[in-house]
């Protein structure tokens, strides 16, 4: 399909510096040769060339010129990129150029992308790594973000569409076929691809968070009752004065997040309304919202004033790993029960054990979104098309003693379903398998 010749910037207006000039189309070669007064420089070599107004014959500024022709390039087609000075006169004079040639426009947001899509230069995961990487703040988010960006996601999904193609063709030839001497009982032939298949996708499935943590964030609720150390502890963790400390109970009244970075993943820790039964409709409405920040997060910490003689909040649920800190160990004549694994003594007004704190957060966060070995899930959609997939592969299962046609309409659906992380399932593999299996119509 036929595209207008884009143009955008792509990084560096400003002060000094180096900006980014990126042209793609069939109009590109034309736009270059124009502003250069010169023929088109050798493809993928950096040249320096002046840039002139041709309407004017104005010199515009002394730039590095990339030349990339079609289809060797990042979105298929014809693309060249201006290196130009970063001062806004420079790119807002070469950039009014562009707008008066004739078959240029302003590209749109993501634009680029789209059309590396439309030529097949990215699929639908890929250019989402891509996005991923460009707001990549941490460590853990590059990694994740560059490991889909080169494919990772994409080769596991195709690995899926790949099993699930030799399943239907096997079925379809079993439906379309029947006099063609083909072999009999492919159902028992389709029952390991249809298990691995499910062992694979549940897999998938219950790990899914753990790309969408790293992706957007890992979530810990601080839990506890009124005036136990909560805002306190908040504070510390992040550096900075977050939540309002106070004496009088109920002070927080609603989830308040702070953002930081932990073991190279972004973390947000939140504080919580103190639990405790009561009357009063707003805070009943906090002690709500908290309840419902702590089932959300992946990580509780429950935090017990140890100067008291009242027992935690008996309504609060933790998960193994969650960790409980008995607070306030600065204060004199306090009695603490032994420590255990899931258990630290802390003093979050004075900073004592927070340091044991820290390196347990660190370990944890560690442990459960380091793993460079499985191509994650990082957005919901992911999840929610594996699960499909997942479902529609456990109805086919369910499927095979009934009939070949009832498999292979859950097969495709569950085929549809992968297809949606890539943006791509062709209904004509299918069709490739079945004669390149069975030699039909020779």
């Amino acid at each position: 399909m036929a595209h207008d010749t884009i143009f955008a910037l792509a990084s560096g207006a400003g002060r000094g510096g180096v900006a980014v000039l990126r042209l793609s189309g069939p109009r590109a070669a034309a736009a270059l040769a124009a502003l250069t007064l010169r023929d088109l420089p050798a493809p993928r070599r950096a040249s320096l060339r002046r840039l002139f107004d041709a309407a004017s014959g104005e010199a515009l500024d002394d730039a590095l010129i990339l030349w990339f022709p079609a289809p060797d390039s990042f979105t298929g087609e014809d693309v060249a990129e201006l290196h130009v000075h970063g001062g806004r006169a420079v790119v807002g004079a070469v950039t009014d150029v562009l707008s008066g040639v004739a078959g240029l426009r302003i590209a749109r947001p993501g634009e680029f992308s789209r059309r590396a899509f439309d030529n097949g230069r990215l699929d639908l995961a890929q250019a989402e790594g891509l996005a991923d990487l460009i707001e990549a703040e941490t460590e853990g988010q590059r990694r994740q973000a560059l490991r889909q960006m080169e494919g990772a996601l994409s080769r596991l999904t195709e690995d899926w569409s790949t099993r699930l193609v030799s399943a239907l063709a096997l079925l379809e030839a079993d439906i379309d076929f029947p006099d063609e001497g083909l072999p009999t009982s492919l159902a028992q032939e389709i029952q390991p691809i249809v298990d691995g298949l499910i062992t694979d996708l549940a897999a998938h499935v219950a790990t899914a968070r753990r790309g969408e943590s790293v992706r957007e964030g890992f979530r810990i609720a601080i839990l506890g009752a009124p005036n136990s150390g909560k805002s306190t502890l908040l504070n510390k963790l992040l550096g900075r004065e977050a939540a309002i400390v106070s004496e009088t109970a109920g002070t927080t009244r609603d989830v308040v997040e702070g953002r930081i970075e932990i073991a190279g993943y972004p973390v947000w820790i939140a504080d919580t309304a103190g639990l405790r039964e009561t009357d009063n409709a707003i805070e009943a409405e906090g002690v709500r919202r908290a309840l419902a920040c702590a089932a959300a997060a992946d990580l509780r910490l429950l935090v017990v004033d140890s100067t008291t003689e009242a027992p935690p909040p008996s309504h609060v649920t933790l998960a193994p790993g969650d960790l409980v800190l008995l607070n306030k160990m600065d204060k004199a004549g306090v009695s603490f029960p032994p420590t255990t694994s899931d258990t630290l003594r802390i003093s979050a007004k004075t900073g004592q054990g927070l340091t044991g704190v820290r390196a347990r957060l660190d370990q944890t966060i560690t442990d459960r979104l380091h793993n460079d070995e499985i191509a994650p899930l990082t957005r919901a959609r992911h999840r929610e098309a594996v699960q499909l997939a997942l479902e529609a592969t456990l109805r086919a299962k369910q499927a095979l003693q009934r009939g070949p046609e009832l498999v292979a309409e859950d097969l495709r659906l569950a085929g549809r379903a992968i297809g949606r992380l890539t943006g791509r399932f062709d209904v004509e593999q299918v069709l490739d398998a079945v004669f390149a299996k069975f030699c039909i119509g020779k």
